[in-house]
């Protein structure tokens, strides 16, 4: 579904030094958009099709919510519009909404869910918890960084769902390693979770489904990092699951933690590394030329 209009920005947020927060006017996406979906946008006319999990939707104030980390050059093109700026182009909702949306209410609300969020995953994990949250079922969140200038949504996480726990690898704030530890140290003591959602790097997951075997806990991942065109034409986001091959963009981007071939999946995420260097060096260098530009008084 597309609409055909300009996106204006309604409110931008750094939430750190490299993470951006944009509210976007989309009525029609935001009264059509579940959680555990995505979008793909283009910033400019001529900009790159990016595909962004949402991080939140409010059907009465026509607004989709967005998280964006500014690794290379279709990212900073992004993030370097503001406040009252339009994105060209919004395409969504697409993918396949989280597996509760598509479950009884009764039969979610009588279930405990346990979020593990790292980093830029706090922002799709959000959505999930406050939906749980608003039927009445249990939800831990557990939500990870580096350190704490890092930490995003800490506050709004707080607020829709029943404990949050911070983890930093330096032990800068909250749990002082990673979120499978404190998933470990929760169930050890005796906490019960039907039902874990990890969200995050690639790497994060992985290790989250390790643990979350130990204790027969079924566990839902998301592949949002493997997605290029989102419509499954191009291939990008091609992984095995359960022996078979699947996309993430059309066939996901969750699914069973444990059916997932994550060394498969690490090996195709790091295909793109040298191009998206390549781009991003690109993007610098044409900014750079713009800039001096501007600083002579060219153009």
């Amino acid at each position: 579904m597309k609409q055909q209009q300009m996106y204006r920005i309604i409110r931008k947020e750094q939430l750190s030094t490299v993470i951006t927060l944009f509210e976007v006017e989309a009525p029609l996406l935001a009264r059509a958009a579940k959680p555990g979906q995505f979008l793909i946008v283009r910033a400019l006319e001529d900009s790159e099709r990016i595909p962004l999990t949402v991080c939140d939707f409010n059907p009465e104030k026509g607004s989709v919510t967005i998280v964006i980390q500014t690794i290379g050059a279709s990212s900073k093109e992004l993030c370097a519009l503001e406040q009252g700026d339009c994105v060209c182009d919004v395409v969504g909702p697409l993918g396949r909404p989280s597996d509760f949306m598509e479950q009884p209410v009764e039969e979610v609300r009588g279930k405990s869910f346990v979020s593990l969020a790292g980093g830029l995953g706090t922002a799709p994990v959000y959505p999930q918890a406050k939906y749980l949250h608003s039927i009445g079922a249990k939800v831990d969140v557990i939500l990870g960084a580096k350190t704490e200038s890092l930490v995003i949504l800490e506050k709004e996480m707080a607020g829709v769902c029943d404990n949050l726990y911070i983890c930093t690898d330096d032990g800068s704030k909250g749990f002082k390693g990673l979120v499978t530890g404190k998933l470990e140290e929760l169930i050890g003591s005796g906490r019960h979770y039907d039902t874990a959602v990890a969200i995050g790097p690639m790497i994060m997951m992985k290790f989250a489904t390790l643990s979350a075997r130990k204790f027969n806990l079924p566990i839902i991942v998301s592949m949002n990092t493997l997605m290029v065109d989102g419509t499954g034409m191009c291939g990008a986001c091609r992984l095995t699951v359960d022996g078979q091959t699947r996309f993430a963009c059309v066939d996901g981007p969750e699914f069973d933690g444990y059916k997932v071939d994550f060394d498969g999946a690490m090996r195709r995420l790091g295909i793109y590394r040298s191009k998206e260097m390549e781009a991003n060096e690109a993007y610098e260098q044409a900014k750079a030329a713009r800039d001096h530009k501007c600083r002579i008084g060219i153009g």
